[in-house]
């Protein structure tokens, strides 16, 4: 990689230095702006031949703006009826707020953003108001003031003009007596950004905090942790800028879940590459004179398992491309991102800071800087190192049927418990994990209005066959009321008179169900009406939040039956080739499917007797499949490839001891430091999050203490010479 010419390598450490820190000068303010490129819309995620889409593209001929509606719930903290001085000072201050003074930054009024006038409900039984706003939703997407979301910004702007005006907040009231939530979709949005707004703040901050402490005690050093967490943030940079760009041009979609996974892909993978060539680094720096020789020899040995790794993770992430949700394509590319930037941040960057101080770079090291000595022939293609790993290394040798017997009944009896893994969705109010204003606002609107007037079910039929599917509709269990769509202006439930309106010979429906529409419950009430309706209706469309939930959630499960089995095949090719054996690429193929399988079965143990979730999203145990096999797989190929090397010159019995012994310390660092990062997914509190987080995190635990020091070894040492079929791996003498 490096040139002994000392003023060439100089000029190309210098070189490599100024291109990464103008990369890390550009991509810091691009990542800083990812969140400005989010779009977490899931309607916007599914594709054109889904029925609710479909549903959606005929409905807005219905309408001349496409609304997000802002609902603002009130109610007497007393408990009491509302008063008539409360519902004037309510419908005054509703009066106001389109008058309102757009963020600092931007000049105007709300008035501009907004539909109609606000309308002021009162409920059936006289204890709460509900004030509707509807938010342009073309414009709702803008930024305003300081870059933020107009949607976001107007519902901070209904919070705060509460709590000041009318002295009505979640937790108190006033001088009017009133509290007050705001809810509907766009305060779910608005709960939504906030959440992830933690992304770029402190999920970083605890992930390389966390790292660091765990490089501190891997290296021993006050230095040379510092500048693997530079390395891991240049490449971080790098993946910023590449998907802020692609997705400014709607090249890419981005959501704060695949912003999420970016940081803690690049980060994880960075430490990891950089443990393994630091570890090789330190290796040769005991046997030359030279710091930049160290390298180089250290450089070419780290390439080709590095590249392997990444080439590995890269190869399953992007069959994410086959997915019909746009999210999940999308993420695949932006993960591809991140994991070539930490293999190219490693593998130029890092030598670089390694060698900026010339042959004084062993002091990265101090107080244990790594100096050469003496060679000892034969010893280092014979020996099992002392220590810890040493000795695991005999253990397994000794007794390798009872230790993989053993470990794979234990594997089996944890996936026995897959069953209870309930992957069939989640309500909205669901997915955050701590209190928010939209979920609260939520449960005092189903309490006092028809929870499923906000974002009704939406039938397109046509005009003949209007009456008979209205009947049908009603005969639902779940639904509340049918009524066609008039086209008058009125908040949603207002009653009108108006006849329907009809759009070249059909007629829109919107039916109430009695489940708020971001509801489990709702979701299943929408698939009834669409059976009810098909069977009378072929051609008509049943649409809504709720149909866009249901489709949703069966792309999901169509995504799992096949891009799974692509990955599969996919990292199988990729083993043989790299491992030149077929046996041994479908070890560790099982190996790491039934590693899987345990950790989501404990994981769905712990998600239901333990934290107590409601359930997960059928996309979740797709992603932890891609990540964790395409992960796991990487501590069995840096295992692996050793145990190959060390093979040709001892056996494969000998040989598998001696690499399990010489690569335990390294590989299991890196699969600490890995699984740290993913767990640190777990500070930002929602539900989708935090299940990754703990299913990824603790099954990279399971490959790397248990597959990969356990299970493979052993397996290996019972196949002896058969783990390389169908080629012959000729023995060399030492």
């Amino acid at each position: 990689m490096l040139s002994n010419r000392p003023v060439v390598r100089s000029v190309l450490v210098a070189v490599v230095l100024l291109v990464w820190f103008g990369i890390a000068s550009a991509g810091g303010m691009a990542q800083g702006k990812l969140s400005q490129v989010q779009t977490n819309d899931a309607a916007a995620f599914l594709p054109s031949s889904a029925e609710s889409t479909r549903a959606a593209a005929a409905s807005r001929g219905f309408v001349d703006t496409q609304t997000l509606p802002a609902l603002v719930v009130l109610q007497p903290a007393d408990g009491s009826a509302v008063t008539p001085e409360q519902v004037a000072a309510v419908q005054g201050w509703a009066q106001d707020v389109p008058g309102t003074a757009l963020p600092a930054g931007s000049t105007g009024t709300w008035e501009a953003y907004l539909v109609g006038q606000p309308a002021v409900i009162p409920s059936d039984d006289g204890e709460a108001l509900l004030v509707a706003f509807s938010l342009d939703a073309d414009t709702a997407n803008g930024l305003v003031g300081d870059d933020q979301r107009a949607a976001v910004a107007f519902v901070d702007t209904l919070r705060g003009s509460l709590a000041d005006d009318l002295g009505a907040t979640a937790t108190g009231a006033g001088a009017t007596g009133l509290q007050a939530w705001v809810t509907g979709p766009a305060g779910f949005v608005a709960d939504l950004v906030t959440a992830f707004g933690g992304i770029d703040g402190v999920l970083l901050l605890v992930a390389l905090g966390a790292v660091l402490l765990i490089l501190v005690v891997v290296y021993r050093s006050p230095f040379l942790p510092f500048l693997v967490i530079l390395t891991a943030v240049f490449a971080l940079c790098l993946a910023g800028l590449v998907v802020y760009q692609l997705a400014l041009h709607d090249a890419l979609t981005l959501n704060g879940q695949a912003q999420g996974i970016l940081s803690i892909l690049v980060v994880g993978a960075s430490v990891d590459y950089a443990l393994l060539l630091v570890a090789r680094y330190r290796e040769e720096l005991r046997h030359v004179e030279s710091p930049a020789a160290a390298m180089g020899r250290a450089w070419r040995a780290c390439l080709e398992p590095i590249a392997a790794s990444a080439g590995t993770v890269v190869a399953g992430v992007l069959c994410l491309l086959l997915s019909d949700l746009s999210s999940n394509r999308s993420l695949g590319p932006v993960a591809a991102i991140g994991i070539t930037s930490a293999f190219l941040a490693v593998l130029t960057f890092l030598p670089a800071l390694l060698l900026v101080a010339g042959r004084r770079s062993r002091a990265f090291f101090w107080p244990r800087s790594p100096q050469p000595v003496a060679d000892e022939p034969g010893a280092s293609a014979t020996t099992v190192p002392d220590g810890v790993w040493g000795r695991l290394a005999a253990f397994v040798g000794r007794h390798a049927r009872p230790v993989w017997v053993v470990t794979a009944l234990v594997l089996c009896g944890c996936a026995a418990l897959l069953p209870m893994l309930d992957a069939r969705g989640t309500s909205q109010a669901d997915v955050f994990l701590t209190p928010v204003d939209a979920v609260a606002g939520e449960e005092v609107l189903t309490e006092h209005f028809p929870a499923g007037g906000v974002q009704p079910v939406v039938v397109v039929v046509d005009q003949a066959d209007a009456d008979e599917v209205t009947d049908v509709v009603r005969s639902v269990d779940g639904v509340a009321a049918v009524v066609p769509f008039t086209g008058a202006d009125g908040a949603p439930g207002a009653p009108t008179d108006a006849p329907a309106k009809v759009v070249d010979g059909r007629i829109r429906l919107d039916v109430t169900t009695d489940a708020p529409s971001d509801s489990q419950e709702a979701v299943g009430t929408v698939d009834d009406v669409r059976d009810a309706v098909h069977e009378v209706a072929p051609d008509a469309l049943v649409g809504g939040a709720a149909a866009e939930a249901l489709d949703t959630q069966r792309a999901s499960e169509r995504d799992l039956t096949v891009i799974v089995p692509v990955v599969l095949l996919v990292i199988g090719v990729i083993l043989m080739l790299l491992l030149r054996s077929v046996m041994a690429a479908a070890l560790l193929l099982v190996a790491n499917v039934l590693s899987f399988a345990a950790a989501l079965g404990v994981s769905a143990l712990v998600f239901t007797h333990v934290l107590g979730f409601p359930g997960a999203d059928p996309v979740v145990p797709l992603y932890a499949f891609v990540f964790l096999v395409a992960l796991g797989v990487d501590y069995s190929i840096f295992l692996m490839t050793r145990v190959r090397e060390e093979s040709i010159r001892l056996g494969t019995r000998a040989g598998v001891v001696r690499g399990l012994a010489v690569t335990g310390g390294v590989i299991t660092s890196a699969g600490v430091v890995l699984a740290t990062t993913f767990a640190a997914l777990g500070v930002i509190p929602l539900l989708f999050l935090a299940q990754i987080a703990f299913i990824v995190a603790f099954g990279v635990l399971l490959d790397t203490l248990v597959v990969r020091s356990l299970l493979v070894p052993a397996l290996v040492h019972e196949l002896d010479r058969r783990t390389w079929w169908p080629s012959r791996l000729a023995r060399r003498t030492p």
